[in-house]
């Protein structure tokens, strides 16, 4: 019988690591070398897409993945099984909150709605019943396990194209026998590979701290993920880096990560809702004040609505600039918004903050004297003044109001490296961002299974 002819599939699946074990990115480094057993060709470079960082159930790392391939219809089955059976075996079932997603796509377009779809599940909140209507439409299928709340991150994952702004993320696994042990990486080689290829990367070290920020904390498999602007360039400082374990393979993901792709512009303080990230104006209404934890509250306000901003002590330097502010200062502010609670208002846990104006501030000072121009000295509570130079006295003159010069400038202020969100835009990254540029055309080694 003649061969079927080929076929194009995304398949998108999330959710299946537990805080104890596991990795989506790792599920999909292993599927990657299954599906090229079965003459699959890829289309694209994984996709990891990091989802709305502000979801009360967002898995460790809030990310899904898609990978996009070309393959012969007659074995469309058994990469179906395949994935599916890779999924389960290396999914924490058993842990609650684990539950895995798994959607196969045929469509050599995406369809508009699922984009969309996408850009609501990155920015905001969508629900499984939204992911099954689209599901059912577009022909899809779609295999859950235990709540099935994966699937809604799964089609998010093939709905973001990327066709817009990306960056790259090289991420190297560890042996298993290393699994929970602690990490083994040469921190100097990781300083000097930063030094060498900023801001070509970035998110390598946290300069404040003097610490390595490329290598997770967790019980999952990665030993260290540099993220960049190009494949080339992650590679390049892929070779730089000098590890101290064996490592058991890796991968080269295009990604939203550090492109802000969460924060949707508010035009209104009223139109921000709970679980949303937003970038919204306001005038300080009331001046900071610092709570227990060293965390920072100011309050803003326009003509709809007043909320409250949050810098938490993590943020580092955005904290400080957050207590420079005064009364008066107009704002733009980059965050989370918390949902109220305990009657609490709406608040914005702040990733960045662009001033915009500042409100002029003076200070009291006593005045000149009137026949030399020497500045008077005080003779007491509303005893007037003495001229030390002429000696003159003056018991009614006020004081007077002089501008003080603000130590804040009118630019834009982010977080400390350390407390970055994936998707956080970093400022090296500004005046870098890729503009419906098509997806990157695969190199010829874009993954391994052994260190070179």
């Amino acid at each position: 019988m003649p061969q079927a002819s080929r076929q194009r599939m995304h398949i998108g699946f999330d959710d299946t690591d537990s805080t104890r074990k596991g990795c989506t990115t790792y599920v999909a480094a292993l599927l990657v070398e299954e599906l090229e057993k079965l003459k699959a060709s890829f289309l694209d470079y994984p996709s990891l897409i990091r989802l709305n960082p502000n979801v009360p159930w967002k898995t460790r790392g809030n990310g899904a993945l898609c990978l996009r391939i070309e393959y012969d219809g007659a074995l469309e089955e058994k990469i179906k099984e395949c994935t599916v059976n890779l999924v389960e075996a290396q999914s924490d079932l058993e842990w609650k909150g684990t539950d895995p997603g798994i959607v196969f796509l045929k469509t050599p377009e995406i369809p508009q709605e699922v984009t969309a779809f996408a850009k609501k599940a990155i920015t905001g909140i969508v629900t499984l019943k939204e992911a099954m209507q689209l599901i059912r439409k577009f022909h899809a299928e779609a295999i859950g396990y235990n709540t099935r709340r994966g699937i809604i991150g799964a089609l998010a994952a093939i709905g973001e194209t990327l066709t817009k702004d990306h960056t790259f993320e090289l991420i190297a696994y560890r042996a298993p026998d290393n699994f929970g042990k602690k990490r083994q990486v040469n921190e100097e080689s990781i300083f000097k590979m930063d030094e060498a290829l900023q801001p070509y990367t970035f998110n390598n070290v946290d300069k404040e701290k003097h610490r390595v920020i490329i290598t997770p904390r967790g019980l999952d498999p990665i030993l260290f993920g540099i993220r960049g602007e190009t494949p080339e360039i992650v590679k390049k400082a892929y070779a730089m880096v000098k590890p101290l374990e064996r490592i058991e393979r890796w991968v080269i993901f295009r990604s939203n990560q550090g492109t802000d792709a969460h924060l949707a512009k508010v035009t209104a303080l009223s139109q921000i809702q709970p679980y949303s990230s937003v970038i919204a104006k306001g005038t300080v209404s009331k001046n900071p004040r610092v709570i227990p934890l060293r965390h920072v509250i100011f309050t803003v306000k326009d003509e709809t609505a007043e909320v409250d901003c949050a810098a938490y002590e993590p943020t580092g330097s955005l904290r400080k600039i957050a207590r420079e502010l005064t009364i008066g200062d107009k704002v733009e502010v980059y965050g989370a918004a918390r949902k109220p609670s305990q009657g609490k208002p709406l608040t914005i846990n702040l990733e960045k903050i662009n001033v915009l104006q500042l409100a002029q501030q003076n200070q009291q000072r006593n005045p000149v004297c009137l026949e030399c121009g020497k500045r008077l000295k005080s003779m007491g509570r509303n005893q007037g003044f003495r001229c030390e130079k002429c000696g003159k006295r003056f018991n009614n003159l006020p004081k007077i109001e002089v501008p003080t010069k603000r130590a804040l400038k009118l630019e834009l202020y982010v977080t400390s490296t350390r407390s970055q969100r994936h998707l956080t835009k970093p400022l090296t990254r500004y005046g870098m961002e890729k503009h419906g540029k098509a997806a990157a055309k695969l190199n010829e080694n874009w993954h391994s299974k052994a260190s070179p």
